[in-house]
């Protein structure tokens, strides 16, 4: 390849057509064409920092420009266009089916809209809860809001990595905005020493993840994930011991870093300090939009290490194809990931729509190789049993140690520690049935979906109750909280529905996530006896997460005690909530989804499981 042919090949798949100038607008299927939320993020950030240099920008209120900015990504993200009902047709350049983007570094498929779109959701929902709550005031506006931006930015490149050094940098990105976030109230003792924690175990954590990356690419000579997947499936069988436990390693310093992210055990140690620092606000983000995306960058890892992906398209093919055959779409091969892959030979093109319908409409998706499948097997069930122990013990711990708190932010730390969790046994349920039955398999993350949906409104009400109450109150002890049935009933009841959709008490949307969580631990097994290998342990796990959903209930349940049963402490100083409100408003609003999903939960189970079409190619 030549150099001309080298910058076309990179204008097309940055823009998606050669034609019209280097300035011209991309195409819709091209990589800045599907990466338009993302821009929208970044624009914001430019405008944030712009208002920021001139003098009368304190007086300007930034919370506007951050609504519109996630707004506006938000609609470019358009998940009721791709994900409803009524998808764009396939074929069509709006249609999403599986494309590498930016030479392979990124991947836009329904999962990249699903896990965005809930990450600029909260984004947006995130902004009006701190205007509700004073916090940040005018001064403070353009840093802390430019600071969740890009944080989010990481976290939505985290739910599209394809690429190693990619995976290093989103967490990097979205890493290192949480730390001043955490430490973000001036002249707070607390908050100064959780950052510094945050900071110095996030550290850590890069750096031991930075070397298990440098070990696993430098053993199969690549860094690109679906070539990873491709080199293990040819040399894994036959691989030499000392390889495999350079790869064993490797992937087990990677875990590290998604670990800690997770805030899985061991890794956990930093989370209760931090929630207990930093205000209520921060802890909100970090518990929602943080863990949504590392698990989203833990499937994709998941992927990598154990799974074929499918067959997708190239970015522009589409636009010239409807150029030169407007009747009649084609789509390129796209498995090897552009420049930063090995490139295969001897592919033959397939027609959009047969890449678009594989699932959905039932027509033929290009096969993964039997051979390949099966060479991974091994890979598959070293990290199905290492998630599945991590998530056993981290549900296990978060709830036993949530027992002793006193502290309402500690308690809520730790349990985002349990509910971490329970997110990741979908994954162990995932890689077991990837080989045998990948539809079901793209099933336990669809699962997994529904849980990180249901996720954002619980935490997001039960937070946002104890900042507006920590406001009114000045406090934060779960004892202080006596009685409150009387002051303010309606956000009584409001946290306490919460407390018990954390739990998973039906008819509340907790119940939603955490059953299609327990349901794809069953198929699994189901899968691995019907394939001859039974899985136990994921079993073994459900009985587990059973286990832990009953004692989870004695700790929420004695936060709604103390509120509803026991008598007002006589010191209380006396305070004035107003529940009739916008803050009470907001209230009611996060809480609603927990009261009403269960009515109809189709529309999200629609979606969830649109998001995991193109996940996994087809035995």
């Amino acid at each position: 390849m030549n150099l001309h042919e080298l910058v076309s090949q990179l204008i097309i798949d940055t823009k998606g057509s050669v034609s019209g100038g280097l300035f011209s607008l991309p195409t819709a299927d091209s990589s800045l064409g599907v990466f338009a939320p993302e821009l929208c993020l970044c624009a914001t950030i430019v405008l944030l920092l712009f208002i920021r240099l001139f003098k009368g920008g304190s007086k300007v209120d930034l919370f506007w420009v951050m609504l519109i900015g996630t707004g506006l990504a938000l609609v470019a993200s358009s998940p009721w266009k791709h994900l409803g009902s009524h998808p764009p047709l396939p074929g069509s350049l709006a249609a999403v089916t599986r494309m590498e983007i930016f030479t392979g570094m990124l991947v836009y498929d329904p999962f990249t809209v699903y896990m965005r779109s809930v990450l600029i959701g909260f984004a947006f929902l995130f902004a009006v809860f701190t205007k509700l709550s004073g916090i940040p005031d005018r001064e403070d506006g353009a840093d802390i809001y430019t600071l969740v931006l890009g944080s989010t930015l990481g976290m939505c490149l985290m739910a599209s990595a394809n690429h190693l050094l990619m995976v290093f940098m989103a967490v990097e990105m979205a890493s290192v905005p949480s730390y001043v976030l955490a430490g973000m109230l001036k002249g707070r003792r607390t908050g100064s020493e959780a950052a510094l924690k945050y900071s110095v175990y996030g550290a850590g954590a890069a750096g031991v993840m930075l070397y298990g990356i440098s070990l696993v690419a430098g053993l199969l000579n690549t860094a690109h994930l679906p070539t990873m997947a491709a080199q293990l499936a040819e040399r894994l069988p036959g691989m030499p011991s000392g390889e495999i436990m350079v790869l064993a390693l490797g992937g087990l310093l990677m875990m590290v870093g998604l670990a800690f992210k997770l805030s899985a055990v061991p890794f956990h140690f930093w989370c209760p300090d931090v929630f207990e620092g930093a205000c209520a606000e921060v802890n909100a983000f970090l518990s929602i939009a943080s863990k949504a995306a590392a698990l989203a960058l833990l499937v994709r890892v998941a992927i990598g290490f154990g799974a074929i992906p499918p067959v997708g398209i190239e970015p522009g093919s589409r636009s010239v194809a409807q150029q030169h055959a407007p009747n009649e779409t084609v789509s390129l091969n796209h498995s090897n990931g552009g420049l930063f892959a090995l490139a295969d030979e001897g592919e033959e093109p397939t027609t959009a729509s047969q890449s678009h319908t594989g699932h959905a409409e039932g027509g033929d998706e290009p096969n993964a190789s039997a051979a390949a499948i099966d060479g991974l097997a091994a890979s598959r069930t070293f990290m199905a049993k290492l998630i599945a122990f991590l998530a056993a013990i981290t549900c296990t711990f978060g709830n036993l140690a949530a027992y002793g708190q006193t502290n309402i932010k500690r308690l809520l730390a730790y349990s985002t520690i349990a509910h971490a969790g329970y997110m990741m046994m979908s994954v162990a349920a995932f890689l077991v049935m990837a080989g045998d039955a990948p539809l079901q398999a793209q099933d336990a993350i669809a699962a997994l979906a529904i849980y990180i949906a249901t996720y954002v409104f619980m935490n997001l009400a039960a937070f946002a109750i104890v900042a507006f109450l920590r406001n009114a109150m000045h406090t934060e002890q779960i004892a202080d909280y006596a009685g409150l049935i009387r002051r303010c009933p309606l956000t009584v009841i409001c946290l306490s529905l919460t407390l018990f959709s954390l739990v998973g008490l039906p008819p509340l949307s907790g119940f939603i996530g955490k059953f299609a969580i327990f349901a794809s631990l069953v198929d699994g097994y189901e899968v691995s006896v019907s394939a001859g290998h039974p899985a136990g342990f994921l079993m073994v796990l459900l009985v587990i997460g059973g286990m832990n959903t009953a004692i989870s209930l004695f700790y929420y349940l004695r936060v709604v005690k103390v509120m509803t049963m026991e008598e007002e402490p006589a010191d209380r100083p006396p305070f004035v909530y107003p529940e009739v409100s916008l803050q009470g408003a907001f209230v009611w609003l996060v809480t609603a989804p927990t009261l009403l999903l269960m009515l109809n939960w189709n529309v999200l189970s629609e979606w969830a499981h649109a998001a995991t079409l193109y996940l996994l190619a087809a035995a």
